[in-house]
C-alpha cells in the first residue's frame, strides 16, 4: 500500500470513528467536539493524523472551527457529504464502472417518475427536447439527463448525480450523434405517452451508445 492510499485509509477510519463519537454523545450541530489531543487518545491514533483530518471536514463544511473556542459541529445544511464521498471513490476501474452504474439508476429512477406522473410527462421542456432533435439533428446529452433528475423535484438525487456526472466528463457534456437522435426521441415520447418500459428500454439502448463513443 503506497502513502497516499494509506493517508486515506486513516482517514475515513477517523471520520468513521468520530461519526460514531458525535452519535453517542449526541452532539448537535454548534456545539463543541472534544480537543484533538482527547480524540487522539480515544480514536488511538496521532494527534497530527486528527489535525488533518479535522483541517479537511471543515473544508468540506461539517465542522467549525472558532479561533480560540475549538471545534464545533457545523449545522446539517453545511454538510458536503457527497463531496467526501467523491473524493475516495475512484480508486480502480471497479469503482469508476460502479460510479456510472450509480448514476445511471439515479437517471432511470427519475424516467419511472416522471412516466407515472401526468403532471410530469406532459411539460413542455420534453416537446421543447424532442423538436431541437428533429429540426437540429443534434441536443447535448447532459441537458437531457440533467432535467430527468431536476423535474422530480428531489434535490438530493439531484446533487448526487451532479457529482457522479462529473465522473464521465465529455462522455455526457457533449452533442448527440445521429446514430444517438432516435433512440432518446423514442425515450422522450415514450416517458410522455406513460410508456415506462419502452421509455427505460430505450434510455438503456442510449447507455450502450454512450458506452462505445
Amino acid at each position: 500500500m503506497d502513502k497516499k492510499t494509506e493517508q486515506k485509509k486513516v482517514f475515513l477510519e477517523i471520520v468513521q470513528q468520530l461519526r460514531q463519537l458525535i452519535k453517542m454523545e449526541k452532539i448537535q450541530a454548534g456545539e463543541k467536539l472534544p480537543s484533538e489531543r482527547v480524540l487522539s487518545e480515544r480514536l488511538g491514533v496521532g494527534r497530527s493524523s486528527v489535525r488533518e483530518a479535522l483541517r479537511s471536514l471543515e473544508l468540506l463544511g461539517l465542522i467549525e472551527t472558532r479561533h480560540g473556542g475549538g471545534t464545533f459541529l457545523a449545522a446539517t445544511h453545511k454538510h458536503q457529504l457527497v463531496e467526501i464521498l467523491s473524493m475516495f471513490i475512484l480508486e480502480d476501474e471497479k469503482s469508476k464502472k460502479d460510479v456510472e452504474l450509480t448514476r445511471q439508476i439515479h437517471e432511470m429512477e427519475a424516467i419511472r417518475v416522471i412516466s407515472c406522473t401526468e403532471t410530469l410527462r406532459t411539460l413542455p421542456v420534453w416537446d421543447s427536447f424532442f423538436v431541437k432533435l428533429e429540426i437540429e439533428g443534434t441536443i447535448n446529452c447532459r441537458d437531457i439527463l440533467r432535467e430527468l433528475l431536476i423535474t422530480t423535484g428531489n434535490r438530493l438525487s439531484l446533487k448526487i448525480w451532479f457529482q457522479l456526472a462529473a465522473y464521465d466528463g465529455d462522455r455526457l457534456n457533449r452533442n448527440s450523434t445521429e446514430d444517438e437522435k432516435l433512440i432518446i426521441q423514442t425515450m422522450l415520447k415514450s416517458m410522455q405517452l406513460g410508456y415506462e418500459k419502452e421509455a427505460l428500454k430505450a434510455y438503456e439502448q442510449w447507455m450502450s451508445t454512450v458506452q462505445s463513443i
